[in-house]
């Protein structure tokens, strides 16, 4: 069975991940960035984990050859960086902001202290961890048995956040289709094929910007 968008479970949210940053003893500090601005890149010195306060993020990978990858797309209450808290001295990726975005920077030394000693805030951040793996494995499972037209529905919902709020239509950041093909690890026609069939469908609406109806679900979920 291809798995379904809302698998991965959603962090607590009782405890207040934002307001226990922003008061907690630690020299974090908010950093602001413009649509397409790299927040750091694939190879820099990896000291300090980011949380996504508004916008939008996409974490990329580039190959020898030059290929790049996208592996995540991230929006408000993501957390990012923290390889550094495993040992990785240099960062695995490339972070870049897809549109404007606030972010909250915490230096490694604090987070890690910080995570010993507030029990709740470690909660929140391991169910964090928690989540991103098991989105990866449903990513891995996407790319292995779904068709393209069913992994980019699937990428369309999750990037609308499905599931987070009781919304019918959700608003997505730009994206160009050639980012979008990337991700799904399908060509553009093919990205620009499908994304014509939604719209007569009705599934998803061009108005400016692109929204997602929770209609497309059925893509991903039709045998």
């Amino acid at each position: 069975m291809p798995p379904k968008p809302s698998l991965a479970p959603a962090p607590p949210t009782a405890f207040d991940v934002q307001a226990f940053l922003k008061s907690a003893r630690m020299s974090s500090r908010t950093v602001r960035f413009a649509t397409g601005a790299v927040v750091f890149a694939q190879g820099a010195q990896a000291n300090s984990v980011f949380y996504v306060q508004e916008g939008g993020m996409k974490l990329s990978v580039l190959s020898s050859a030059g290929k790049e990858a996208v592996v995540a797309m991230l929006g408000p209450g993501d957390f990012f960086g923290e390889g550094c808290l495993a040992g990785q001295p240099l960062r695995m990726g490339t972070a870049t902001a897809v549109m404007r975005t606030t972010l909250l920077r915490v230096p490694k030394r604090d987070m890690v202290r910080m995570l010993h000693e507030h029990p709740e805030f470690s909660d929140r951040f391991l169910a964090h961890m928690l989540t991103r793996n098991i989105r990866i494995e449903e990513d891995l499972v996407d790319q292995l048995f779904n068709s393209s037209e069913k992994r980019l529905a699937r990428t369309l919902l999750l990037l609308a956040r499905y599931g987070k709020e009781d919304t019918a239509q959700r608003v997505l950041p730009k994206l160009s289709q050639e980012t979008l093909a990337e991700m799904v690890g399908t060509t553009r026609s093919r990205v620009n094929f499908f994304m014509n069939k939604f719209r007569k469908l009705g599934l998803i609406e061009y108005n400016g910007r692109l929204k997602v109806n929770s209609s497309l679900l059925s893509i991903v979920l039709h045998d």
